[in-house]
């Protein structure tokens, strides 16, 4: 038996008389009231990114554009040509580069192991919980951890110097220049490639070797053809988060290293130089450059980690 049910038309909704579902949708299809409450609960996050991340990054910035009277200015764009800051700039570049390059190969590594794990497995539940501690562990703690490790009279440098005679501190302590920060800064890239990189080896589905094995190609031909092609996006858009992760970082650096040699602590020495005066606004300047590089890097991650989702679907 159909039943007939009378409409009334309030607005863009029907409400029915009968057994009708009530449609509460606008023109779009969409519920305006669930939307609503979609953008209420992202509210915090958007306050604490205003007042927190975006707030104090403009007033960073803009400080470079004003002397110390507050009078506008270009001139504190001349900073990047002093020699010194250069090199900070080529440290900060140097260290960020071979750290995310290190990093990513030993974390493809990893990566490629966990693959035999059975993925709700005990092994690999264990290494995604280490890996997100790790990746989140630095500042003082961890260039203690290093200090104790490979410093004067630490327990490997002890150990080596009696098994092989070599003192790894021998030329002076290494982890107090930047060349040393490698080995915290890969301490922390490590776990941060894994994390990022693993669902793209998640992705990568069996049958796509079986058709290949169908078609008479080898696993060569598999890794040549498919796994490196359909990886690459993933793996460069990590390799450009691990550069960004390690050109930002500070807390660290400044634990081990007081006198430059990379750009967030040239930042720190035009904020608290005693020797130099008149220099703090200078810093809104690096920022800015640094700002740059960090966006370019964010744009090329972004239409990276855009191709990668094609093949994670």
């Amino acid at each position: 038996m159909t039943t007939t049910a009378q409409k009334t038309s309030v607005g863009t909704a029907s409400v029915p008389t009968g057994s009708e579902r009530v449609d509460t949708r606008g023109a779009g299809g969409k519920s305006p009231r669930r939307r609503g409450v979609g953008w209420l609960g992202f509210a915090p996050f958007g306050v604490y990114v205003l007042l927190f991340l975006a707030v104090p990054g403009v007033i960073a910035i803009a400080s470079g554009f004003f002397d110390a009277q507050g009078a506008f200015t270009l001139a504190n764009f001349a900073t990047f040509a002093d020699p010194t800051i250069l090199k900070d700039f080529g440290g900060s570049l140097w260290l960020s580069a071979v750290s995310a390059i290190i990093s990513a190969v030993l974390g493809v590594l990893v990566c490629w192991a966990l693959t035999s794990a059975k993925p709700d497995g005990l092994v690999r539940a264990i290494v995604d919980s280490a890996a997100s501690v790790f990746a989140q562990f630095g500042g003082v703690m961890l260039a203690f951890a290093w200090i104790a490790t490979i410093g004067q009279g630490a327990l490997v440098t002890v150990v080596v110097k009696s098994l092989t005679g070599i003192d790894i501190n021998g030329n002076g302590p290494i982890l107090y220049s930047v060349t040393g920060l490698l080995f915290p800064y890969v301490y922390f890239g490590l776990p941060l490639m894994v994390l990022s990189f693993m669902p793209a080896m998640d992705g990568l589905r069996p049958q796509w070797g079986e058709a290949v094995a169908t078609l008479g190609g080898t696993r060569v031909n598999y890794w040549l053809r498919v796994g490196i092609p359909v990886l690459a996006p993933a793996f460069f858009g990590s390799l450009i988060l691990l550069f960004a992760n390690a050109f930002s970082s500070y807390a660290t650096a400044a634990a081990l290293i007081s006198q430059g040699g990379i750009i967030p602590l040239a930042i720190k020495q035009q904020l608290t130089s005693e020797t130099i005066v008149g220099v703090a606004n200078t810093a809104g300047v690096l920022a800015l450059g640094m700002v740059v590089i960090m966006a370019i890097l964010m744009s090329l991650y972004s239409l990276l980690d855009r191709r990668t989702r094609r093949w994670q679907r």
